[in-house]
């Protein structure tokens, strides 16, 4: 559905009082019986906003706070919620009030946008029920206009706070509707342009405004007049109220109308003239004749972004020369916040979107590992932040996880983090051990600027001897959940934070069995105000310990499960610091999976290979799979061998593929490329490239690596 075009109906969830009509719609009129009243009594404007079935009692300055003289209840429309108006709370007593010293203060009603006052018929000197300026009759029960100066500036004070309390665009918009009807209009729509500019960018294209929300009083049963669309004479909603489109023309009434920028009444030639272009010409809406109608153009910090029209039932008392004030305050302050709004989704989608490029997109899926990870931001205000995480595939079937910290939790943060993230891939790219990879991390944060400081957790898992080595940085140490349901914090040297400059980084090798769940985290996870790091890192430790509890002692528990059930460790205001996690599962690879060769760099080497190769099919079942490897396999170790000093390594690993690794000591990485007819070589990579399932070559500190993959059948 479309929430430009639903009208709202909300619900109250206040408990009703006595005297509730429980048949009046939302923002029904506002009923005022002529109450018994002592001499001289003035009447308090109710507060209230069009809320909730709740019958609010007004008393006067000679009533006893906590009791209501008969007929001075007021029901309300239904609505969601109350607002505060402190105006009330500080206003002065007025001449009768003073009269009574003893007499406490009347207790203001619940706080709300306050309606109009009392008839004018209930007071002293006005009992033929005339309405006091023009002389008309006024029909018993229905509201009264604000006449006096201190009720309007109650409105829009009160008005004016609500509608400040919205963030985002729909926020603002709900509120001028809901502080608009039914205490000013009986009906608002609200149109903006589409779409709307940012900050001080310009516009391009025709100015078109879009019917973003309306507002309005439902229809009562016996209501035989009033602005209704002439299709459906009983609606309940607006649905078919004006155009949802309109495009501005150049020169138009309505754009000189939008151009004036002030609020003006509809019966004026110009604004009766612009209706038409705003609603639509099929003449779906009827417009009050009169001084019923109100159009405000909302102007932004630097150009036109929409317009409201405020509109009246005939039977109201007509809008008076000060509503078009209250207009234009309603517009103005509406319009400003809307700006605003558009400002701060815009900083929002960008903290987003730079959050999105710098943590990973996806995470991959190595060969004996599986991964999962989560990312929570400080607050909801601060969407990026310093922490980091990342899993970078080696050569050799190994992986590197990394989890680090940047102090802070700003813009300025997260373009650290993203510069040492960076750095840390390259790193990872030429096979450095992790204690060489956390000192050129360090050495780099030292080149971005003093006070950069991070810490940061580096570990490189070997899948096939089951073994993984780790450094730190002054990062919390790693949690490790054994297959039976033990978990352990790895005892990992400390280490300085990164920044700090002329410490050296020692790296440990632990065992990493089958099965066994490997946890990295930042310290938001585990500190806070109300606990210290090591005292979080043992909830930490015993939470993931019941949680493998539950899967038994043979089944580790789901990876993805796993992780949410550690962040629900969390209390409500236990999170101070944004949170990254990287959790590890590890699969490893069997002995029997992998066949390990070393080749001597000479001629006879590809044909030794080959035969190897067959051997290893054969032993595992994939003969099918003969005729491709040992093509493929001749031709990557005839190019090693040719430029080899030092025996060549042939590696092959069974698991979801089959998947074969060359190694030598020759640095130069092999490049594809077209060769000629002529050519008697350079053609073993053009091969390899059009039949295995992936390919690449990857650099070592020693030499470098070629591998390819084939699919398994």
């Amino acid at each position: 559905m479309d929430s430009t075009r639903v009208t709202e109906q909300p619900t109250s969830f206040e408990r009703p009082q006595t005297g509730v009509d429980p048949v009046d719609p939302r923002g029904a009129f506002v009923h005022t019986p002529t109450p018994a009243r002592a001499p001289g009594a003035g009447a308090l404007p109710v507060q209230g906003r069009p809320g909730g079935d709740v019958t609010v009692p007004v008393t006067t300055a000679h009533s006893t706070p906590g009791t209501s003289e008969p007929g001075t209840s007021t029901p309300f429309g239904k609505g969601k919620d109350t607002v505060s108006d402190p105006a009330f709370e500080h206003s002065q007593p007025g001449a009768e009030q003073t009269a009574e010293r003893d007499t406490p203060r009347p207790r203001p009603a619940p706080e709300g946008i306050p309606v109009q006052p009392a008839d004018e018929q209930d007071r002293p000197g006005n009992t033929d029920g005339q309405e006091r300026r023009s002389g008309q009759s006024l029909p018993p029960g229905r509201p009264t206009p604000m006449r006096r100066d201190g009720d309007r500036l109650r409105f829009v004070g009160a008005a004016t706070r609500r509608i400040a309390r919205g963030i985002d665009l729909d926020e603002i918009v709900m509120g001028l509707c809901r502080a608009t009807v039914p205490t000013f209009s009986d009906a608002i729509l609200v149109y903006l342009r589409d779409p709307l500019p940012v900050g001080d960018e310009r516009p391009t294209g025709p100015l078109v405004l879009r019917l973003r929300r309306t507002d309005r009083i439902p229809a009562e049963r016996d209501t035989e007049n009033g602005f209704q669309p002439a299709a459906q004479p009983e609606p309940n909603e607006l649905d078919t109220v004006g155009a949802e489109l309109c495009e501005v023309r150049p020169g138009s009434a309505l754009a000189e109308v939008l151009r004036g920028v002030r609020p003006v009444f509809t019966d004026a030639p110009a604004a009766r003239a612009a209706l038409p272009e705003l609603l639509g010409d099929g003449g779906e809406f009827a417009v009050p004749d009169g001084q019923r109608a109100i159009l405000a153009p909302l102007r932004g910090r630097r150009r036109v972004i929409g317009a409201a029209l405020f509109l009246r039932r005939p039977e109201r008392i007509a809008f008076e020369a000060d509503d078009l004030l209250v207009a234009a305050q309603l517009a103005t302050h509406s319009a400003l916040g809307i700006d605003k709004a558009v400002l701060y989704g815009r900083e929002a989608y960008i903290a987003d979107e730079l959050q999105r490029t710098m943590l990973p997109e996806t995470l991959p899926r190595p060969t004996g590992v599986r991964l999962a990870s989560r990312y929570l931001p400080a607050a909801e205000t601060a969407r990026v932040g310093g922490d980091w995480y990342d899993a970078i595939p080696l050569p050799g079937s190994r992986v590197a996880l990394v989890v680090g910290d940047v102090m802070g939790h700003s813009m300025t943060s997260a373009a650290i983090m993203g510069q040492l993230r960076t750095t840390a891939q390259t790193l990872a790219g030429l096979d450095l051990p992790p204690q060489e990879v956390l000192h050129h991390l360090d050495e780099q944060a030292q080149r971005l600027g003093v006070d950069r400081m991070a810490t940061c957790l580096y570990a490189v898992y070997d899948p096939v001897s089951h073994r993984i080595t780790i450094a730190n940085a002054g990062h919390p140490p790693p949690v490790l959940l054994h297959l039976g349901g033990r978990a352990e914090v790895l005892r990992v040297p400390a280490g300085a934070p990164i920044g700090v400059g002329g410490v050296d980084f020692e790296a440990v090798e632990l065992d990493a069995p089958a099965g066994a769940t490997l946890l990295l985290y930042t310290d938001g996870l585990v500190e806070s105000r109300l606990r210290d790091v090591w005292t979080g890192i043992e909830q930490l430790r015993e939470k993931l310990a019941a949680v493998a509890q539950l899967t038994g002692p043979d089944h580790p528990p789901p990876l993805e499960a796993l992780c949410d059930e550690v962040l629900d460790m969390l209390g409500p205001g236990d999170r101070d610091d944004d949170i990254a996690l990287l959790a590890a599962r590890f699969d490893g690879i069997a002995p029997s999976d992998v066949a390990y060769w070393f080749l001597e760099p000479e001629d006879a080497a590809p044909g030794r290979a080959r035969r190897l190769a067959r051997r290893a099919l054969q032993r595992w079942g994939l003969e099918e799979l003969s005729d491709s490897v040992e093509l493929l396999v001749s031709e990557v170790v005839t190019n090693a061998v040719r430029y080899a000093s030092r025996p060549v390594t042939l590696r092959l690993l069974r698991t979801d593929v089959l998947r074969c690794e060359v190694g030598d000591d020759v640095p130069q990485l092999p490049r594809l490329r077209q060769a000629r007819a002529t050519d008697e070589g350079g053609r073993g990579l053009y091969l390899v490239n059009r039949m295995a399932r992936r390919w690449g070559a990857t650099r070592l500190s020693t030499g470098k690596v070629v591998w390819f993959e084939l699919n398994r059948g």
